[in-house]
């Protein structure tokens, strides 16, 4: 899947992680126990990025996103510097 959103200078454009609704024993989590992830998938990478490319797993700093929804896909848009490590 490719990203519809072209990001610009140091921007890239990620889709968060999945987060599991089950703990390892089988135990459904609700809604409101569930951690905000903070884990991505990079989708599109602007001109300027140097550190990172498509398909890269990033954590990134969790308030300094910009999030947009397209055809029912949360998208994050986030500055390299903001992206802590890949993993």
């Amino acid at each position: 899947m490719t990203s519809p959103i072209k990001p610009l200078a140091d921007r890239v454009v990620a889709v968060r992680e999945v987060p599991a609704t089950k703990t390892a024993s089988g135990i459904y989590l609700p809604d409101n126990a569930k951690e905000k992830p903070v884990l991505a998938v990079v989708k599109a990478v602007g001109p300027d990025v140097t550190s990172l490319k498509i398909d890269d797993k990033i954590v990134y700093k969790e308030y300094s996103t910009t999030e947009l929804k397209i055809d029912g896909t949360e998208y994050l848009i986030v500055k390299e510097e903001d992206v802590l490590a890949t993993v």
